[in-house]
């Protein structure tokens, strides 16, 4: 009777231990991208096991289950540094402020699900979102990490920092509206001791990043695009607060002065830089600070700014004719390229619009691709991620063709796989 116990125990050890033994999957097709190198590897092959690249060439596994794609390039999942995945502009912007508006944040939350699944099937695994209210970001976050909705691993800042009548603060609206002004909670802060409760308040409520805004912005009624917004004491306070609780740093700055002032404050990245000179340029590659330059979202406003407010229109005239020489001259000055889109300004599933643009002034598209893969990895601190090797985490997207000689094929991506899980495609 023992032994019949003992022989039946073993058993079921076994097929327990059987049953959690991970799932392994082979990738193969024509080529790989490796997101480090300047070329792609011919005949490729990635094995999976569970949710992580176990090798990268070789021989399949008896055991694997193997899935062919062809005449495609295999790629890092990619990251995009700069969306704000719970909003979305569209093309008339009286239209889309009225809309956003009469939303409950319940609504805006499940409809934020929507631009969630767009974005992983064009291909990005990883965001940054900088930027959102109401917290339906950190919402956003946690159900897809739960596996309540489909989406990419985000990075989420809750809200904006910036001063009173600045770029983060609300639209200038009389207060007999009965429109509450903004604190601290909310990210609107005056004074170095109100700018380090407001990144204290946005670590507490979720922030993985802290995004400040140190000049004005584009789609803002009450400020210019290119002043300091907040004073060289107010920078120094919330990027020194932020990197005592371990947290990056992102600074909005379409203006030089104020990406100047950032910088010496210690910012990990400057956002947009549209007017950013040359000088400053090199105080970012000595100080090893990244630039997000979002391109497609000046791109995307210049063909529709008749539906925009005139003072609107007339800051993102200024700023589409500065980016591109202040990109080039980034691209002289060697600073490390992070890849953005501001996608909201921009529907969401376009991010891959930005690879071409980018080439479009200069980039090689190896560059480009790096950009969007181990280089942004580099700026959001996520070293498990943006390069396919032995023990990186198994995100993974297919391309057709070769994008190092049509870097369109980004915008057709026809395979992803986030965390080992076949998310679009075969």
């Amino acid at each position: 009777m023992m032994r019949k116990s003992l022989l039946l125990l073993a058993a079921l050890f076994a097929v327990s231990t059987f049953a959690q033994q991970p799932k392994t999957i082979a990738l193969k097709a024509a080529r790989i991208f490796d997101g480090t190198s300047d070329s792609v590897t011919a005949n490729g092959v990635i094995v999976i096991e569970g949710n992580h690249i176990k090798s990268i060439g070789g021989s399949v596994p008896a055991n694997a289950q193997v899935i062919d794609l062809g005449d495609v390039t295999l790629l890092p999942g990619l990251i995009d540094s700069h969306v704000h995945l719970t909003e979305e502009n569209g093309d008339n912007y009286y239209l889309a402020y009225f809309q956003t508006l009469m939303r409950q944040p319940a609504e805006q939350a499940l409809l934020a699900t929507t631009f969630a699944r767009k974005t992983i099937d064009a291909g990005f695994t990883t965001v940054r979102n900088v930027g959102a209210s109401d917290y339906v970001d950190v919402g956003l976050r946690n159900a897809i990490n739960n596996g309540w909705v489909v989406g990419p691993r985000m990075l989420v800042a809750v809200h904006a920092i910036g001063a009173t009548a600045g770029h983060g603060d609300s639209d200038p609206i009389p207060p007999s509206k009965g429109i509450p002004s903004l604190g601290p909670i909310d990210g609107v802060c005056n004074g170095p001791a109100e700018c380090r409760a407001a990144v204290r308040y946005q670590i507490k409520y979720g922030a993985d990043v802290i995004k400040f805004m140190p000049s004005g912005g584009v789609l803002s009624l009450s400020d210019p695009v290119d002043a300091p917004e907040l004073s060289q004491e107010e920078m120094n306070a919330i990027v020194e607060e932020a990197h005592h609780w371990g947290r990056k740093v992102a600074a909005h700055c379409h203006g030089d002065a104020a990406a100047r002032m950032a910088v010496m404050a210690g910012v990990d990245s400057i956002e947009h830089g549209s007017f950013i000179k040359t000088e400053t340029l090199m105080m970012m590659h000595d100080k090893g600070v990244y630039l997000v330059p979002t391109l497609l979202a000046g791109d995307w406003l210049s063909g529709r700014l008749d539906k925009f407010p005139p003072a609107i229109a007339t800051k993102a005239r200024a700023a589409v004719a500065a980016r591109s020489d202040m990109f080039r001259n980034a691209l002289k000055t060697g600073v490390k390229i992070a890849f953005g889109t501001d996608s909201a300004v921009s529907p969401h599933g376009m991010n891959a619009k930005e690879f071409a643009l980018m080439t479009g002034l200069g980039m090689a598209p190896s560059a480009a691709l790096r950009s969007a893969t181990s280089v942004a990895a580099g700026l959001l601190g996520t070293d498990d991620r943006g390069t396919l090797a032995a023990g990186k985490l198994a995100d993974i997207v297919a391309v057709p063709g070769n994008p190092l000689t049509d870097i369109t094929a980004m915008e057709r991506v026809s395979f992803v796989m986030k965390d080992g899980v076949v998310v679009k495609g075969k």
